[in-house]
């Protein structure tokens, strides 16, 4: 086997014992990639290859839907040892995507122990931090000396997912405040832990929304955030790698939406060209019943269209133009929602400060198209050209920005307002407003 020998090169020579080194020679995350690219068949059969621990390892960096597609190709000891292994909140994610037939064979598979971490977090909505929390930490009583914490750490911490980040309770369980590892570690011994705990520390409830606990946890900069019940108490607490697979996951759904489609889990080369198509096609019949507004409009004025056939010829230059103008503010203003730089109270001042982008865009669009217009026709064509894009401009701004944030008033997820919709409606109301325009300055 040559330095540079891939995994399908040795697939293809049916050379099982360059498998073995290949898989064990690569990082987790090389093998999980090559797994996830693979068909079924081939992703079972390398992954049974892999050494028990090391399985573990590579299983844990699979996302849910891949992590299924192995697990129901192993038999049941292998099975039960892979699941047993993996952390809660992971099996949680995993159940919570999976059939219930699988789900069954998953909880049946595993201890009591792990069995009873799993089951609470099963019980939050899908989309709520405590789906994703780690119910295994440690907690340190707000009374302890440093040297007790320490004491702690060590009994507690190989089990717990995280250490560093240390939630600090009284008695009740209720949370006081954190202590990071690193002052506790650095402290004298003998000094009261309370005198290290930040009690200003973030916390959420476990009932919130989790992609929003992921992005405090990025704007904070925190390594874990502590997630209490409705009386205070710990119930679990959110890891930094968790939050940065919730935050990938977001912006991947957006990503899809914002393109006209609904998104699809796993990997690009493992999915189907049948759910590729299902999950855009959807999008694409909404979007042609939409461009028939289009058509409606182009009907309605054909008189028009009839007497100035000259008209015609800048119809794409100003939809399309209105398009990208709107699909840049729609863009916008997703982005900025979903890193919270938006509410939905601030509608009309993002409107308002858009119409004023989109009339400077227009300004200088319109400069370039009356050129255009004044060279290809006459100048009352070029005047009607320009101030179309002016007005079309201000108005595809206005309407990109203002419908993300009125779809999250209405409890729509604002990436639903895709570019595509934005620009298939602007497109529309466009062509009213150059008609319209025609109309005043020709006379017709």
């Amino acid at each position: 086997m040559t330095a540079d020998t891939g995994l399908g090169d040795l697939l293809d020579g049916n050379d099982v014992a360059g498998l073995q080194q290949w898989l064990a020679d690569h990082p987790p995350h090389v093998v999980a990639d090559e797994l996830a690219r693979a068909d079924e068949v081939t992703a079972v059969f390398c992954f049974r290859l892999l050494a028990k621990d090391r399985a573990v390892e590579v299983f844990e960096e699979l996302d849910a839907v891949d992590q299924q597609k192995i697990l129901e190709g192993l038999r049941d000891q292998t099975f039960r040892h892979v699941v047993e292994e993996m952390d809660p909140d992971d099996r949680a994610r995993l159940l919570g995507e999976a059939p219930a037939n699988f789900a069954q064979r998953v909880l049946a598979g595993l201890s009591s122990r792990e069995r009873a971490l799993t089951a609470p977090l099963l019980g939050y909505e899908q989309d709520a931090v405590g789906r994703y929390m780690s119910p295994e930490l440690v907690l340190l009583k707000e009374r302890s000396t440093v040297a007790e914490a320490l004491d702690r750490v060590r009994r507690v911490g190989p089990d717990a997912e995280t250490v560093y980040t240390l939630p600090v309770v009284d008695d009740r369980r209720h949370l006081v405040g954190v202590a990071s590892l690193r002052e506790v570690v650095l402290a004298p011994p003998a000094r009261p832990l309370i005198e290290l705990v930040d009690t200003e520390f973030p916390r959420v409830y476990a009932t919130d929304n989790a992609e929003t606990a992921a992005r405090l946890m990025q704007e904070a900069n925190l390594l874990g955030l502590p997630v209490v019940d409705s009386e205070e108490r710990v119930v679990g607490i959110l890891t930094v790698d968790d939050a940065i697979e919730l935050i990938e996951e977001a912006d991947t759904e957006d990503v899809a939406r914002q393109a006209g489609a609904e998104p699809v889990e796993g990997h690009y080369l493992s999915v189907g060209v049948f759910r590729l198509a299902r999950a855009r096609i959807i999008w694409l019949f909404l979007l042609i019943l939409a461009a028939t507004l289009t058509a409606g409009v182009l009907q309605a004025f054909e008189g028009e269209l009839a007497e100035v056939t000259a008209l015609a010829v800048f119809i794409p230059l100003l939809v399309g133009t209105g398009g990208n103008v709107g699909a840049q503010a729609a863009t916008a203003a997703v982005r900025a929602i979903a890193v919270g730089e938006l509410r939905t109270g601030d509608v009309a001042r993002v409107a308002w400060r858009e119409c004023r982008v989109g009339f400077l865009l227009g300004v200088g669009l319109g400069v370039v198209g009356m050129v255009l217009a004044t060279v290809m026709t006459d100048g009352r064509i070029a005047v009607t050209v320009s101030l179309s894009l002016v007005l079309i401009c201000s108005w595809a701004a206005v309407v990109g920005s203002a419908m993300p944030l009125l779809a999250r008033q209405l409890g729509i997820d604002p990436a639903v307002i895709s570019a595509p919709l934005v620009t298939t409606l602007v497109d529309a109301t466009g062509l009213v407003i150059y008609f319209l325009i025609a109309r005043a300055v020709l006379g017709l």
